[in-house]
């Protein structure tokens, strides 16, 4: 069930921030390398929905690396989003994640995913308008990621009160939909989540994050701490 937007969210959307070489880390379960924190230790009350370390995600099954639902990300990033939260919680709102720091060897496994043009099992519901055999040229795969730097997020926003506690604002599009319908500024998007959108980024912009152009989810703080360092270690 998705939240209908309120003439509260359609003010604060349009209002909100008009105003202004790493250590390697080691495979020893709890620890990260330097730099790096979880965020849910930084934000309490942040929600997780990790999904590349269930099955519910384009590819079908667990990924690579991912081996709990944990949202790593460096100091300076889960900082930040920390003030983002900050920003919600007034309102009754908070983020939720679906993806953090991803370690190089998921990367990997979607490419070898993207490589077998015969399982489509998810087609239907992340990637119904694309062929497969396109995901390269169309830049939905790549064989490297900005999350892999660790200061990339993808999130939306949820309720944190009542019985709407934990329910997505309707932002159009579910996450991960390879497709128009997920670009931040689709004119084809209805108006109450083209509001939700502008209030994801414009408060993730007034913390310093910059939006991805063609996913409405996905963030990349900037200046990034290690801009040119792809990590591996996994997420536990």
């Amino acid at each position: 069930m998705r939240l209908r937007t309120s003439p509260l969210l359609l003010v604060f959307a349009l209002t909100f921030g008009l105003h202004p070489g790493p250590a390697q880390a080691t495979e020893q379960e709890g620890v990260l390398p330097r730099g790096f924190v979880y965020a849910d230790a930084v934000i309490p009350d942040l929600r997780l929905d990790l999904r590349y370390a269930g099955s519910h995600n384009f590819v079908g099954e667990p990924i690579d690396g991912y081996l709990k639902q944990r949202c790593i990300l460096t100091k300076e990033a889960a900082e930040a989003l920390r003030k983002v939260q900050e920003e919600l919680r007034p309102f009754g709102l908070g983020l939720k994640v679906f993806d953090c720091y991803r370690p190089q060897r998921a990367v990997d496994h979607f490419v070898r995913w993207a490589g077998n043009l015969e399982d489509t099992r998810m087609k239907v519901e992340f990637y119904p308008d694309v062929d497969k055999k396109n995901l390269f040229r169309d830049g939905y795969i790549a064989a490297k990621s900005s999350h892999s730097r660790g200061s990339t997020v993808d999130l939306t926003i949820v309720s944190l009160r009542g019985d709407d506690a934990g329910r997505e604002l309707d932002m159009g599009s579910g996450f991960d939909f390879f497709g128009l319908p997920s670009w931040p500024d689709n004119p084809g998007t209805a108006s109450p989540s083209r509001a939700h959108r502008l209030l994801l980024r414009t408060v993730m912009k007034k913390h310093s994050f910059k939006p991805y152009p063609q996913e409405w989810w996905h963030f990349t703080l900037k200046p990034e701490p290690w801009p040119e360092t792809y990590f591996n270690f996994p997420v536990r």
